[in-house]
């Protein structure tokens, strides 16, 4: 099993070094050696970096099917395994709309895309553990593989969305359109500042427990990897290292993993400051050459096939299947926990999403504005509702 379990992490992270290279190959593939751009079409460079994702999809389908002989059940019971497999999920969505379309500029935001979700995933324990009794069950497989899978596939409107936006939005102006753009970029970059900040303390071997009572009022204990600036409920700090924290949170609230957003949010404003110094520039305005010959039509059609593919897919994973799993593991088919909740939101963005574009013509840049709202809700839905809000769904964030 440890062979098997060593095995399936160094496929992880040559899928990753593969799809960092192969992102450098879809930027050369954007111009040729006579500079010219080339969104379109093939060249040595994008055969090179589409070999190069492959190569990646493939060795991640390796970490996954050797981590499931090593546990004896599929790798999809927590945040390290759920948020991994979306990234591969979205990889292979990516694989295929190339091969349809061949935009080089998607996979060159595409890749960061997935590899942002394999460093996020990175984060949390990734030993195997047997599965609760809650999740033993053949829909664990149908679930949330066709909710991931589902998710992934909308992701890639996301990635056609800001490609549109990043293109025709003025980022030079002070306009909505180009504050609002300039805000996705800082949230990417504070993905970063959670990546920096947990791998940071965790060389650090940073640890602070605290005795505290959860909302059955029992007692348990907190372990945080961060300084706590917020604690637990009548949370008690029982470690002799660590600091007290500045302020405690009601028990319906993930205080640990709340503090771990706070500090993302800390450092990574930090860094972004920090990139807005240096550049002189927005980082959105930055990345505008990139896009200067996309063709906006076809991203658009990128986008809009999209979710076209996978609000159904989405819909039977999220919804149907987790529903018909929820009546036979809690006797109801829905109990308004936070998780389920945020899947309906979800649904009924995306079925807007449709009605807008179908009845009422909302084509272009409106329709890449709910691309990236629609993944802006899966993000919440992945981060701060399995992180911070407690519910059924909490052995998730373990």
């Amino acid at each position: 099993m440890a062979t098997l379990v060593q095995t399936s992490g160094n496929l992880l992270f040559a899928a990753f070094i593969l799809y960092l290279i192969g992102v450098f190959f879809f930027g050369g593939a954007i111009r040729d050696k006579r500079g010219r751009e080339k969104q379109i079409g093939t060249n040595r460079w994008s055969k090179i970096g589409i070999t190069l994702t492959i190569a990646g999809f493939i060795a991640q389908i390796g970490y996954f099917i050797t981590r499931w002989l090593a546990g004896g059940h599929i790798p999809l019971s927590n945040m390290f395994e759920f948020t991994t497999f979306f990234g591969m999920m979205l990889v292979g969505a990516f694989i295929l709309i190339y091969f349809i379309y061949k935009l080089n500029v998607i996979g060159l935001f595409a890749l960061p895309v997935a590899m942002l979700l394999i460093a996020y995933a990175s984060m949390f324990p990734s030993d195997i553990s047997p599965l609760i009794p809650a999740l033993q069950s053949k829909w664990l497989i149908i679930h949330v593989s066709t909710a991931a899978a589902g998710q992934a596939i909308l992701a890639i409107s996301f990635v056609a969305g800001l490609v549109y936006l990043l293109k025709v939005v003025d980022t030079k102006k002070t306009s909505l359109s180009s504050f609002s753009l300039e805000a996705i970029m800082y949230f990417l970059v504070v993905t970063l500042g959670f990546i920096i900040i947990t791998t940071s303390f965790a060389l650090a071997d940073y640890e602070t427990q605290f005795s505290w009572v959860n909302k059955e009022g029992k007692e348990s204990v907190a372990t945080y990897h961060l300084p706590a600036i917020v604690g637990p409920h009548e949370g008690v700090k029982i470690s002799e290292t660590g600091f007290e924290p500045l302020v405690s949170m009601p028990a319906i609230v993930n205080a640990q993993k709340l503090n771990t957003v706070i500090w993302s949010l800390l450092v990574g404003t930090v860094l972004y400051l920090l990139v807005r110094l240096i550049v002189r520039k927005r980082i959105s305005t930055l990345l505008k050459p990139l896009v200067k010959k996309a063709n906006l039509d076809l991203v658009d059609e990128v986008g809009y096939r999209s979710v076209l593919i996978g609000f159904p897919v989405f819909s039977l994973g999220g919804l149907v299947f987790a529903m018909i799993w929820a009546q036979i593991a809690w006797t109801r088919f829905w109990g308004w926990d936070p998780k389920e909740v945020w899947a309906l939101i979800t649904f009924l963005f995306y079925a807007a999403f449709l009605h807008l574009r179908l009845s009422r013509g909302w084509h272009g840049e409106k329709s890449a504005w709910l691309a990236v709202i629609g993944f802006a809700i899966i993000l919440f839905n992945l981060i701060a509702v399995n992180l911070i809000l407690a519910g059924l769904h909490s052995y998730a964030a373990s």
